[in-house]
C-alpha cells in the first residue's frame, strides 16, 4: 500500500489479519474484567441479603415489576388467564418454603402477583372514555367530589343523564364520571344533585413519549372526560337515592371543611397554607412564590401526595393513606 506525502512516497504492507484482534484485546479485557467485578458484586450482595435474612423488601421490588411489566404489555392481558397463574406461582413458592429454591421462587410469585392485580384492577375499573369533543352537553348526576384550587375550582360528577343538545346523530357516549372546571367559589357541595351544560373533551394523552399520562390517571379514577361548564350550576333534589358510597364520600368530605376551618382559625399565612394542605389536600391558598420554591428545592412531592386523612374514595386525586391505595388509585 502506498502513501504519497511531501514529494515522496511511502510504501507499507497491510496489516496481518490478527493485528486487529490484538489491537481490540485491552478494550474486551477492560469490558470482561468489568462484567465479572459486576458479577461478583452481585453475587456479594445477594449473599448478604441471604446471611441478614432481608429477602423480604424484594417482594415489594417485584410486585411493582410485574406492574411495570403489565403497562409495557402491547395487548391488553386477560385476568381469568393472569390470575390463576399467579395464585399457582404464590402456592408453588409455599409449598418450597424450606428449600434453597425458595427465594427466587417468591420473587418470581411476587412478580406473577403484580402483574396479575394490575390486570385485575385494570378489569374492574373498565369503562367508557371519550373519544371525540363534545361542545354543548346537559349533564346531571351527584358531585362525588370537590377542589378548591388557586384559580379555579373542579369537582367530579357522577353522571346520570347526558344530552348532546346540538342533535348529534349519533347517540352520546355512556361515561361514568366527568371532571369539570367552574369558576373560583361556584363549585357544588359534596353530595348534591347538580344540573348543567358543560363542554366535554377526552382525557389528556401524553404530550411527548415517555412523559406523563394523564388519561391513564383518570381511567383509574374512572373520569371518562374533562371540561369546562357554561353557565350557572342549577343544584335541585335527586331523582334517587346516592348511594352508602356518595353519603360516606359527604362525611369524610364534612370532616375535611371542620379540619381546614379550624386551621385556618389556629394558624396564618404560609404556615396556614402548608398545614392545610398537608392535612386536607387543599392546596389553594399556597402563594406562587412558596408552591415554586418547595418544587424547586425537590420538596414538591410532599405536595404531591398531600391529604393523609383523605381515604379512599372514587374520583379522588389526594390518596395518600399508603402506597398500596395510591397504586390501585392510579
Amino acid at each position: 500500500m502506498a502513501e504519497w506525502g511531501r514529494g515522496r512516497a511511502r510504501t507499507e504492507t497491510w496489516r496481518p489479519a490478527g493485528a486487529a484482534a490484538r489491537h481490540a484485546e485491552p478494550w474486551a479485557g477492560t469490558v470482561a474484567a468489568s462484567g465479572r467485578r459486576l458479577l461478583e458484586w452481585l453475587r456479594l450482595t445477594i449473599a448478604t441479603e441471604f446471611a441478614h435474612a432481608q429477602l423480604l423488601p424484594w417482594i415489594a421490588v417485584g410486585f411493582g415489576a410485574g406492574v411495570v411489566l403489565y403497562f409495557t404489555a402491547e395487548r391488553e392481558p386477560v385476568a381469568a388467564v393472569a390470575a390463576p397463574i399467579a395464585a399457582l406461582a404464590c402456592v408453588a413458592a409455599f409449598s418450597i418454603r424450606r428449600s434453597r429454591f425458595f427465594a427466587p421462587a417468591a420473587l418470581v410469585a411476587a412478580v406473577c402477583a403484580g402483574f396479575a392485580t394490575a390486570t385485575v384492577r385494570t378489569t374492574i375499573v373498565a369503562h367508557d372514555v371519550l373519544v371525540r369533543p363534545l361542545y354543548s352537553v346537559a349533564l346531571s348526576g351527584f358531585v362525588e367530589v370537590r377542589e378548591e384550587r388557586e384559580k379555579t375550582d373542579r369537582f367530579v360528577l357522577r353522571v346520570l343523564h347526558m344530552d348532546d343538545l346540538r342533535g348529534s346523530r349519533s347517540a352520546p357516549p355512556t361515561i361514568e364520571r366527568v371532571r369539570l372546571s367552574v369558576k373560583k367559589g361556584t363549585a357544588p357541595l359534596v353530595g348534591s344533585f347538580a344540573e348543567l351544560r358543560a363542554s366535554l373533551s377526552a382525557p389528556l394523552t401524553p404530550l411527548r413519549p415517555g412523559s406523563y399520562d394523564f388519561a391513564r390517571d383518570l381511567y383509574f379514577q374512572r373520569i371518562g372526560a374533562t371540561g369546562f361548564v357554561h353557565g350557572p350550576i342549577k343544584v335541585t333534589a335527586p331523582p334517587k337515592d346516592g348511594g352508602l358510597w356518595l353519603q360516606y364520600a359527604v362525611i369524610v368530605n364534612t370532616l375535611r371543611d371542620a379540619m381546614d376551618a379550624r386551621i385556618r382559625q389556629s394558624l396564618s399565612g404560609d404556615n396556614r397554607a402548608i398545614a392545610s394542605a398537608l392535612l386536607n389536600g387543599k392546596r389553594d391558598a399556597i402563594t406562587t412564590p412558596v408552591n415554586d420554591a418547595m418544587f424547586i428545592s425537590g420538596l414538591g412531592h410532599v405536595l404531591s401526595i398531600s391529604g393523609f386523612i383523605w381515604p379512599l374514595s372514587p374520583g379522588s386525586s389526594s390518596l395518600s393513606c399508603a402506597p398500596c391505595w395510591r397504586y390501585f388509585r392510579r
